[in-house]
């Protein structure tokens, strides 16, 4: 089954302990350090649009960008219409003009297994960040694929329960997670549903690497939304890019 279909139903219960309020204020902070105070951003990869909404709580006119109809209309349904939703694959988005900034965070750029493919997202983001426009985004390093190894994970919510299992293949640097749910239904009956995922890991210097590429200029990587530079033992990592300006 394709990815985040009848997961979109459950996923912000299940991730409610998301740091979104942490992320929020690490973008926020950042975005005003660079004078981007309002105008258009953009979140890659929204998903259910909780990030996109407190950004555009915070006076900025947010559009969301997933290939999920699912998470989207989650999305939409929480959301004013203030906010453009677009149901598009990120590495093949088009928008109707630049951005100030895009954002793409819970590591959906791990979502792109493959590296030419990556080149191509930085590209588009390049193409649509206005001149010196600023991208955020995060990704799960190898050290954390590697530490997790395989795991098995089980959560019960009272309309829902899933089971997690974790699987990480050093060669191919590919780390997959198989979700089976159980979906509470009319009369206390409950639907087995399973998804599979699936992510590459990537390091700091691959993800350089690719920025380069694409003609985005690295401008520095923290450990996980902090004020901490990133290392070879951060398990997520924030990277701050900027468009050339040429």
């Amino acid at each position: 089954m394709e990815a985040y279909t009848e997961f979109a139903k459950v996923y912000d219960e299940f991730m409610e302990e998301t740091p979104y309020e942490k992320w929020k204020e690490f973008i926020i902070e950042y975005l005003k350090r660079e004078n981007i105070e309002d105008g258009i951003v953009l979140d890659l990869g929204c998903g259910t649009g909780c990030l996109t909404r407190m950004l555009s709580d915070a006076g900025y006119d947010m559009i969301g960008v997933d290939s999920s109809f699912e998470m989207l209309d989650v999305a939409r349904c929480s959301s004013d219409d203030s906010i453009l939703y677009l149901a598009q694959d990120m590495r093949e988005f088009e928008l109707y003009g630049t951005v100030r900034a895009v954002v793409s965070s819970c590591d959906c750029i791990n979502y792109i297994t493959d590296v030419e493919e990556l080149v191509e997202v930085f590209s588009l983001v390049n193409n649509y960040l206005d001149p010196k426009g600023i991208f955020i985004f995060d990704f799960n390093t190898k050290h954390k694929y590697e530490q997790i190894g395989e795991r098995v994970i089980a959560e019960n919510q009272d309309n829902a329960s899933f089971i997690w299992e974790n699987f990480y293949y050093p060669e191919e640097c590919i780390n997959e997670y198989d979700v089976t749910f159980f979906l509470k239904e009319e009369n206390d009956l409950y639907r087995k549903v399973v998804e599979e995922h699936f992510q590459r890991a990537y390091t700091l210097e691959e993800i350089k690497e690719c920025l380069a590429k694409s003609g985005l200029v690295f401008v520095e990587a923290f450990d996980d939304y902090s004020n901490a530079p990133a290392s070879e033992k951060s398990e997520r990592i924030c990277v701050i890019a900027r468009e050339c300006g040429k």
